[in-house]
Order: C-alpha cells, then structure tokens, then sequence
C-alpha cells in the first residue's frame, strides 16, 4: 500500500510538473506547440477527429463563404478519407503581448500553404479560430526544428475593441485603394517582413516575396470586410473579407485572411493571405 500510495503521489508531481512548464512556455512557445500536436492529432486520428479537438466554438472556415466550422466537421464521415494521412508543419509564427491570440503558417503534404488563426480560451488551452490557405503547384518545403517568430508588437491600441475600431478605419482605406491599384493600396500598409500569399507561386515573408506575389494579382479588387477579432491588448487582429475581381473577362471572387500588428509607425499588415473560390461569385 505505501509503494502504491508513493508511486500515485510521483505520478501526481508528474502530471502537475508538466502543466507547470506547459504554463510556463512563452506564448509564442505555447502557439507552436499547439499547431505541431495539433498536426501530430490528426495525422494519428484523421481529419474529422483531429480539426474537432482543437477548433474553437466559434472558429470559422471559407466553405466558399465564412462558415462555423463545427458543424460540418462533425458532419464528415467518422473514417478517416482513404490514402496517406494529411500533415503540416509551421514554419513562420507570430502572437500577441498579451498571449491571447496568434497565428501559424508553413507547408503540408499537399500542395497548400496552411495558415491557422489560434485565441486563447478560457481554460488556458488553444483552440484555432481560422483555418485555411491557398493551393500551391507543389508542396512547400518539409519540416524544420526551427520556426521562423514575428517580433513582438512594439505598440497597443489599449483594448481589443479600440484595436477593431482602428483597423476598421485602414480596411475602409485599403479596400477604396484596391478598386483601382491593388498591389499598391497593399503595399501601401504591409510590414517589411510580412506574408503574401494567395497564388499558386509559393512565397515566403519578407519584402523580397511582396512585389513578385502582388504582380501575380488581380490589378484591381473589390474588398468588403466580414469579420475579425483583437488580441485584449490591443496590439494584434486577424480580420477577414470578401474580395472580388475579373480575370480574361471572367468575375472571380474568393476572401482574404489578416494579420494586422500596431507597431509605433502604426499599424501593419503582417500576413495577407488571399484564398481564391471555385466558379463565379454569388449575386
């Protein structure tokens, strides 16, 4: 009895020593964890089980549109689809200072840049709020041990609903830019060290990628903002849209996907991620 009432203490002392250092890893640290055995879980159980265990209650996806994603992930068949198991891995990270809300994006099996959108519930775990990303012509580069961190935000609009207010102001702005030069209204608000992607060229963050992935845009678009959320702190958002444009004569449409950081110069678009839709755009 006392080696077992000894080994159930050791074991104890274990599970809260390892609560202790997951609570005690950076935010950033905490972000990427959860995106690794978020890929870990689903490459082990299958894509239903997997994206249900670790999308919030409120996490949305483009179906073309923005839906719930619970839903018609517990509408999927309880087998996993047949062939090789899905995977990604991160290879660039970002999170707010307040450690409520950040982002992950790298490569998959299949040709796609992943970006996931991660808030922090109230239970202290991570659950992804988007999930999503555009089709490449091949997969991005494999695994690396490691991954790419945004610098933190060097500036706080004070609250998430102020941050909100604010953006809403640069949405307008840019998405009045873009009915008549698109590449130039992004240009005009991306961080040097931002993502672009949308094509079916892969990019990588950084201003060397920003000019090249632009020109492989539509010249001009029509923006209309759906949606977002803030960190507490102010300093970090995702939002996302509608975006509309012709190509050889053709309408075409799809959303976009937003990182927005305030930094003292103001605040920067640090990820743009465009996902075209099949077929024409709704009425």
């Amino acid at each position: 009895m006392k080696m077992f009432w000894t080994r159930g203490l050791i074991a104890l002392a274990a599970i809260a020593g390892s609560a202790a250092l997951a609570e005690a890893q950076a935010p950033i640290d905490q972000v990427i964890a959860a995106e690794r055995a978020f890929a870990d879980y689903t490459r082990a159980n299958g894509f239903k089980q997997g994206f249900l265990r670790y999308v919030a209650d409120d996490g949305i996806v483009f179906q073309p549109g923005p839906v719930r994603a619970r839903p018609g992930l517990e509408a999927l068949p309880d087998a996993p689809p047949p062939g090789p198991p899905l995977f990604w891995w991160p290879h660039w990270a970002g999170v707010a200072n307040s450690g409520d809300l950040g982002f992950t994006t790298g490569g998959a099996t299949i040709p796609v840049r992943y970006f996931t959108v991660w808030q922090r519930q109230a239970d202290g775990s991570w659950r992804w709020i988007y999930d999503g990303g555009p089709l490449h012509e091949a997969p991005l580069p494999g695994p690396t041990e490691t991954v790419a961190r945004l610098a933190p935000a060097t500036a706080s609009a004070g609250s998430a609903e102020q941050a909100l207010a604010e953006i809403a102001s640069l949405e307008a702005e840019l998405a009045e830019r873009a009915a008549t030069d698109a590449p130039a209204a992004h240009l005009r608000y991306l961080s040097d060290d931002a993502l672009v992607a949308g094509s079916r060229t892969a990019s990588y963050p950084g201003r060397a990628h920003h000019a090249a992935e632009l020109a492989r845009r539509p010249a001009r678009m029509t923006l209309r903002p759906q949606g977002g959320v803030a960190s507490s702190g102010g300093d970090l958002a995702f939002t996302y849209g509608e975006a509309r444009w012709s190509r050889d004569e053709q309408p075409r449409w799809g959303h976009y996907a937003r990182i927005w950081q305030k930094r003292t110069e103001g605040w920067r678009l640090v990820a743009d991620v465009l996902i075209p839709a099949p077929g024409a755009p709704p009425p």
